[in-house]
């Protein structure tokens, strides 16, 4: 079970803010994995296949790079990192960062020996994969860890970016959040976009999983300001974590029936569930958005 002062409840909504920006993820891990959280498994999957379509059209364009560069907003540990960059899932993670056997390393050692462990599994074709969090522990254990290319503990909610970060996201192909929406607003997503397209005059796809009783209207219109066209998944969402208790569960369900959100199937199961939206610039947004994800095949 996961630490007492791990989680609390704020507004109705468990708050987990203890969790995300400690020495090394092994409280994250154990916390989160008793609630079942999942998203980023979603998240390997399809990113993975983004990643596959970009480069099948920049092969076609004639404009192929060695690696595809991701952006990861809100990265945290380096999470979906590892899952693009290894081959790994993400119950190979839980079972690594709960284990016995890792549980009385220091955060240094720990740090030491998941280099080894990552090294040995890296993917053939793994992206490089910048990070951007405003908690830098987590930022800070993702680069000694190996499995950020390239981590900043920077809060673009409040501040621009740093000329390090705009050097660092230039020529980006892939931005990717799978949790961060309703942390952050349009806001991170403007300053992001003016650096990559100051620096490299090129947008990366942009690539989100929104919790559904989240609005992400204000982003996507700032997304159209850059000429960037958002398609919501239809008829599909994706499961997050389970609801860590009964008041959690009917704050949520009382949120989304103000919304008028069917949650039959969904939330009153007892999970949370996840919209995912996908932006591109209006001249790559031939093939539907299903087909990028394999979906019809």
């Amino acid at each position: 079970m996961p630490n007492s002062d791990a989680l609390h409840q704020k507004s109705g909504k468990t708050n987990f803010e203890i969790i995300y920006d400690l020495e090394d993820p092994r409280e994250y891990f154990n916390t989160l994995g008793s609630f079942d959280y999942c998203i980023p498994q979603h998240g390997q999957r399809v990113f993975s296949e983004l990643i596959k379509a970009r480069r099948a059209e920049e092969s076609t364009n004639g404009s192929a790079e060695e690696r595809t560069k991701v952006v990861d907003v809100c990265c945290s540990y380096g999470v979906i990192a590892a899952l693009l960059k290894h081959e790994i899932v993400i119950d190979d993670l839980y079972a690594r960062y709960r284990s016995e056997e890792l549980a009385g390393l220091s955060s240094e050692e720990l740090a030491r020996a998941d280099a080894a462990f990552y090294g040995e599994r890296m993917k053939e074709g793994a992206p490089e994969v910048v990070g951007v969090d405003v908690a830098r522990n987590a930022v800070s254990y993702g680069l000694r860890s190996g499995v950020l290319d390239a981590g900043f503990a920077e809060n673009l909610e409040e501040d621009e970016p740093t000329e390090n970060l705009r050097r660092a996201v230039s020529g980006a192909d892939l931005l990717t959040i799978t949790g961060g929406v309703g942390y952050i607003s349009e806001r991170t997503f403007e300053r992001l976009l003016d650096c990559i397209a100051e620096e490299d005059g090129r947008l990366p796809w942009i690539a989100v999983f929104a919790l559904r009783w989240v609005s992400y209207d204000d982003i996507s219109e700032v997304l159209s300001s850059f000429g960037l066209v958002t398609e919501k998944l239809a008829g599909h969402t994706f499961t997050q974590r389970r609801f860590t208790g009964a008041e959690e569960r009917e704050y949520v369900l009382e949120e989304l029936a103000e919304m008028d959100v069917d949650t039959t199937g969904r939330e009153d199961t007892g999970w949370y569930h996840a919209n995912f939206y996908l932006s591109r610039p209006i001249e790559e947004a031939n093939m539907p958005l299903e087909a990028v994800l394999g979906l019809n095949r």
